[in-house]
């Protein structure tokens, strides 16, 4: 591949004195985000007052320490971050702490001034602020496979069965022991081999009924395209769980649509160390989650953050 070539698909490759910018080395499709170990180390001296009681209940002083992180890692970061998740060739990347803390509230601090460089998140109702943190255990009686450690999480977008659009997801792993498995599974629908086959099918821009279980606190029933365009590219709305077909014809096309994702192999599983977050495009890319390995003592906790881009 020539350079000029290579340089057209990488654009946001870069080093500059307070970040660098490169291809990560799990998912060519994805950037990784090195900050300066000085520049993660300022953002938490200068914004020790951001604790997540506050952030939850002044919404500005997110944006505050959003613009905080921003001044800090110097001209172009925020430019970055959005036009790599903007990028239809790649729509994602992954950023972290620099292992400079292990404490869960520094991790919202971080996450929330990565999201509010984004766009703003939605409010999660599972939980009734801007971000949820959930765990996944050894044992538990959830409605959903979210925190059902030994299931497959099968691949799907975020957003199916509210009335809001979605534009990205974040998600941020907070604290693990005894974990084996459980790596997060993407793909891009460019890089899936059935992505004509089904966006082309007559069921593809159907409304599908979606509905939510009770722990997810949305009573709402949505009908939304399975397959719609943006900027002349198909992009996708799609979660097995909580789909309600109306036929069998409709049954069998999501049931074979699934199967087809699952089995691509496009799709690959991507390991998040502690205190990293990966940010996805959920018009464009499918995430899920690998099954664990059986342990008693198994222990997760995650953040997720997901909602629209940023208008300036």
């Amino acid at each position: 591949m020539s350079t000029l070539i290579l340089e057209k698909k990488r654009p946001f490759i870069q080093n500059q004195p307070g970040f660098k910018i490169s291809t990560h080395p799990e998912h060519d499709r994805l950037y990784h985000i090195q900050l300066d170990d000085a520049v993660v180390a300022e953002f938490f001296q200068a914004t020790t007052d951001a604790m997540p009681q506050r952030l939850q209940y002044v919404p500005y002083a997110r944006l505050l320490m959003s613009h905080k992180l921003n001044e800090i890692a110097g001209e172009g970061f925020a430019e970055a971050l959005r036009g790599i998740v903007n990028d239809r060739e790649s729509g994602g990347f992954t950023i972290g702490v620099q292992n400079q803390t292990s404490n869960p509230d520094d991790f919202v601090r971080f996450g929330t001034a990565i999201s509010h460089l984004i766009g703003i998140p939605n409010l999660d109702a599972m939980t009734g602020t801007f971000y949820a943190r959930f765990t996944v255990k050894d044992t538990d009686s959830s409605d959903s496979y979210l925190r059902q450690a030994y299931r497959l999480f099968t691949l799907h977008t975020d957003g199916t069965f509210v009335d809001e659009p979605t534009d990205w997801l974040l998600m941020m792993k907070m604290q693990e022991q005894h974990a084996k498995g459980g790596e997060s599974r993407i793909l891009h629908l460019d890089d899936w081999e059935d992505l004509e086959k089904f966006s082309r099918h007559p069921l593809a821009t159907y409304k599908m009924t979606y509905k939510s279980p009770p722990s997810k606190n949305v009573e709402q029933v949505i009908q939304r395209q399975t397959f719609y365009t943006r900027n002349n590219k198909p992009c996708m709305c799609f979660i097995d769980q909580f789909a309600h077909p109306e036929t069998m014809e409709q049954a069998v096309y999501l049931s074979e649509m699934s199967g087809s994702l699952e089995n691509s192999p496009a799709t690959k599983a991507m390991p998040l160390p502690i205190g990293d977050l990966i940010v996805l495009n959920n018009h464009f890319w499918m995430h899920g989650r690998a099954p664990f390995e059986k342990n008693p003592e198994l222990f997760r906790e995650l953040m997720r953050q997901r909602g629209v881009f940023a208008t300036t």
